[in-house]
């Protein structure tokens, strides 16, 4: 469990001598307490942030020094609750700069949910011998029932409000999905996760929602654009996805008229399929490499026809493919130069993807729908946290649009 309370003011007598936090060490083993070794823990772990913090900040409390780039800013608590009992840590706060002590774990809130999510296998009796020793690890304690429901009921709050945020207005977005080993009664089923991300207009990048549905109908797709749309999205320049038929149809759905740009990074991963010779392979994705960096709209649409040209004799399929779908990874030539690089591929979205992959691995199967939202939704609130202390993602840029021209193959 972790509990968060106000900031506390500065000490003048911040840190403990080398001497003195030994002494106190040993006093405290040497006590019968049950406690003795949370408090150990408690008191290490303390003055190990501290002195984190001065040598980020390059001074002392109270110090005064040109070589100083920030502010000690109090303390904030945080209680963990550890095999060993309770430990309440003092967690340094900084003005001027970003500041995590890397003693700890910034991710407790992820974590946190990744042992429920294990632990709700745990009680539900369909845990294996492996599964019952990952909780052991994880939780270093037994895990009863009552636990994991009120763990549950904390984090779906925290989920659910996040997930009612305001949107407002977004410049781009980028949207995906993957999907996941989730138990539906007897069952075990693979179910659709889908995540949309935005980009500002201050070039700021947000995770907006997040949803787990049974596919990637486009009925599904729709109701969760749908949902954004009534939290306030608006002013869409553009959007960049995967090509899939449901997302498609959605898109023209719920928001006719914005611009969509097929990733063209799976652009050039299908292309593959339709090229009959193994040694003809990178020659077909140099020249659609060269549509994809022509300078302007103009140059793509001239590049793209020499392509179809080239190959219309000797690849006949690859031409015809070409001519219908690489069309579709051009939008981006639509918006000013600066933002092209990161919004013509769905990047953004996939690298936490896999980031997301690399935690429900762990888990395996989830014991039901509302566990793997848990786990994914306070991932992501915890990514999105962190994206509002970094540096813009997309430049500043005084580039409008010429033209707005939008190019849909026929969705069969």
């Amino acid at each position: 469990m972790v509990s968060d309370q106000t900031n506390q003011k500065e000490s003048p007598m911040a840190y403990e001598s080398e001497y003195t936090l030994l002494e106190q060490v040993i006093q405290m083993l040497a006590t019968k307490e049950d406690s003795k070794f949370s408090k150990v823990i408690e008191k290490v772990v303390n003055e190990a942030m501290k002195l984190e913090r001065a040598k980020t900040l390059q001074a002392e409390p109270y110090e005064r020094t040109e070589d100083r780039v920030g502010y000690a800013n109090g303390f904030k608590n945080k209680t963990l609750a550890l095999a060993t009992g309770k430990v309440l840590l003092k967690i340094p706060q900084v003005r001027g700069l970003e500041f995590y002590p890397s003693c700890i774990e910034k991710g407790i809130r992820s974590e946190r949910a990744l042992k429920l999510a294990v632990a709700e296998m745990y009680v539900r009796g369909i845990s294996t011998r492996r599964v019952s020793e990952i909780v052991e690890i994880l939780c270093g304690t037994e895990v009863s029932s009552s636990q994991v429901s009120r763990l549950a009921k904390e984090l779906d709050e925290e989920v659910t409000s996040w997930r009612s945020l305001p949107v407002g207005q977004m410049q781009y977005l980028i949207l995906d999905a993957t999907y996941e080993a989730v138990r539906v009664g007897p069952r075990v089923v693979k179910q659709a996760l889908l995540v949309a991300f935005g980009v500002d207009s201050e070039g700021q990048r947000h995770i907006l929602d997040t949803q787990v549905t049974n596919n990637e109908a486009e009925v599904n797709w729709r109701t969760f654009l749908e949902g954004l749309v009534r939290r306030g999205l608006h002013g869409l320049t553009m959007i960049t996805s995967d090509d899939h038929s449901g997302l498609r149809a959605a898109i023209d759905a719920v928001f006719p008229g914005v611009l969509w740009q097929r990733c063209q990074f799976h652009l050039q991963q299908n292309a593959r399929s339709y090229v009959t010779r193994k040694d003809e392979v990178p020659a077909v994705a140099s020249d659609i490499r060269k549509v994809f960096n022509a300078p302007d709209q103009e140059n793509a649409q001239r590049y793209l026809t020499n392509l179809v040209e080239k190959y219309q004799t000797s690849q006949p399929r690859l031409a015809q493919w070409a001519d219908q779908n690489l069309r579709e990874g051009l939008s981006v030539f639509q918006i000013p130069e600066s933002h092209r690089r990161k919004l013509r591929t769905s990047n953004l979205a996939e690298r936490q993807m896999k980031e997301i992959k690399r935690r429900t691995k762990v888990v395996g199967v989830f014991p039901n729908s509302e566990s793997l939202t848990r786990l994914v939704g306070t991932m992501l609130i915890e990514q999105n946290d962190q994206w509002r202390n970094e540096k813009r993602y997309l430049p500043e840029s005084s580039d409008q649009p010429a033209f707005k021209q939008i190019y849909r193959k026929g969705v069969a």
